[in-house]
């Protein structure tokens, strides 16, 4: 519920005192003595999803925008007519807590943060990320989503869309391209500053690490975390609720990914930083799009009936543009989703055939140890399968009957694999 307080033009407070009377809203009313062009201030409870319809009401009546309106959030309210006026549009509007568009504005511009703030919280968020990776450490990177300061800008952008608030739009889609900017050049700057006074181990591979691997090959599950937070976001900035925990999630899809595409650079890894550095693109293109939608299907639009159309055209260019941009992109979350389908299938072919051969009575005694499957390619696409390394172990006194060729001609023929096969022994004496 919202308490609202508006300063009443001259000539215009039987206007505005009669929309109140007629909605049945407890008001207020106080003399203006300022000297100025005002003649009173009334005060009135509302549900939060009146404020918008009452405010247009006014505004039809002489309220304009020089009569200025402040809207606070009220605990509690104890009136019945202010509950039969809940009631009654609980029942016009579709939900309770959606805000008005006057606050969502507001609320927009409160979460894109000033520049400063912006680019040091962003900075620190990439390096701990950054470290995060390195370590392996998902606490670590969790700990840098928090405190990312990247769901205003999403939020921004998205809002002076729907608005036609050109100066919130440029200002959002500016801030988010800057922050992914600066977490990639902060997490590379970081990674080469940690190679560099060994800091890790000057031996350590980035790709071996579980924290890394995750986002080596992006797959469709991707877009629809992406999605899920933009979706997110607009419901939690429209509802007036914190927007604290859905921004970790905005961060979420943005500055590990950011970070790893840091280290990938600093590594010279280009699988990485390019596998990375399309889920950082999908994933901003597909908040955006989310939160645009969203916003848009929600009913908000600019003030002035005739910024609609102009709004209205300039967000369907913007949905257009993002469909098609993520659609280009998903071409490449596809070609990785079935390679690692087509990997995952190949590599339980071969552990199939393996275990089948290794069920042969020829080898009694033999138990599979391990099994590790080379590929072709150390692209984040094209993975054909060129090895298979089998480790066994055996008893010390157990014969060696040529298994390895047993297996390769088994992948052979019932799966068709042409791969080179090597079996490592590894004794084992049982007492």
């Amino acid at each position: 519920m919202r308490l609202v307080q508006v300063t009443i033009p001259a000539g215009k407070r039987q206007a505005v005192l009669s929309v109140l009377d007629e909605e049945g809203i407890d008001y207020v009313v106080t003399e203006e003595t300022s000297g100025r062009e005002y003649t009173a201030v009334a005060y009135f409870p509302l549900p939060t999803n009146a404020v918008e319809p009452i405010l247009e009401e006014l505004r039809e009546v002489g309220l304009d925008r020089e009569a200025y309106t402040v809207v606070l959030s009220a605990e509690t309210v104890v009136s019945e007519r202010f509950e039969q006026l809940k009631e009654s549009y609980a029942e016009k509007e579709e939900s309770e807590e959606r805000i008005a568009r006057q606050e969502l504005e507001a609320r927009a511009e409160e979460l894109a943060s000033s520049l400063p703030t912006y680019v040091v919280m962003t900075v620190v968020s990439a390096i701990i990320a950054t470290a995060g990776l390195l370590l392996d450490s998902p606490a670590t990177v969790v700990g840098s989503m928090v405190i990312a300061p990247l769901i205003g800008p999403a939020m921004a952008a998205a809002v002076g869309s729907v608005i036609d608030d050109t100066d919130l739009f440029r200002r959002g889609a500016v801030l988010q391209l800057l922050g992914v900017v600066l977490s990639i050049v902060a997490a590379t700057a970081f990674a080469i500053f940690v190679q560099t006074t060994n800091l890790v181990p000057p031996g350590l591979d980035p790709l071996a690490l579980s924290e890394v691997e995750e986002r080596l090959s992006p797959n469709f599950l991707s877009l629809a975390v992406a999605i899920g937070a933009g979706v997110a976001g607009a419901v939690s900035l429209m509802t007036g609720v914190s927007a604290a925990l859905v921004g970790v999630m905005i961060a979420v899809a943005l500055i590990p990914p950011a970070a790893t595409v840091g280290i990938g650079i600093a590594y010279g890894e280009p699988s990485l930083a390019l596998g990375s550095a399309v889920l950082v693109a999908v994933n901003v293109l597909s908040i955006n799009l989310a939160a645009l939608v969203v916003l848009w299907y929600s009913g908000y639009r600019p003030q002035q009936f005739f910024q609609r159309d102009q709004a209205r055209v300039a967000t369907l260019k913007r949905v257009v543009f993002l469909v098609g941009a993520i659609a280009v992109l998903s071409l490449f979350l596809g070609g990785v989703t079935f390679d690692s389908y087509q990997t995952a299938t190949t590599e339980q072919d071969i552990r199939a055939g393996v275990d089948a051969e290794l069920e042969d009575p020829a080898y009694d005694g033999y138990e599979l140890v391990e099994l590790e499957v080379g590929t072709t390619s150390e692209y984040v696409l094209f993975h054909r399968p060129s090895e298979v390394v089998v480790t066994v172990g055996v008893p010390p006194d157990a014969p060696r009957p040529g298994l390895a060729a047993a297996i390769d001609q088994r992948l052979a023929a019932e799966y068709g694999l042409d791969v080179d096969v090597q079996v490592r022994y590894l004794e084992i004496e049982e007492s």
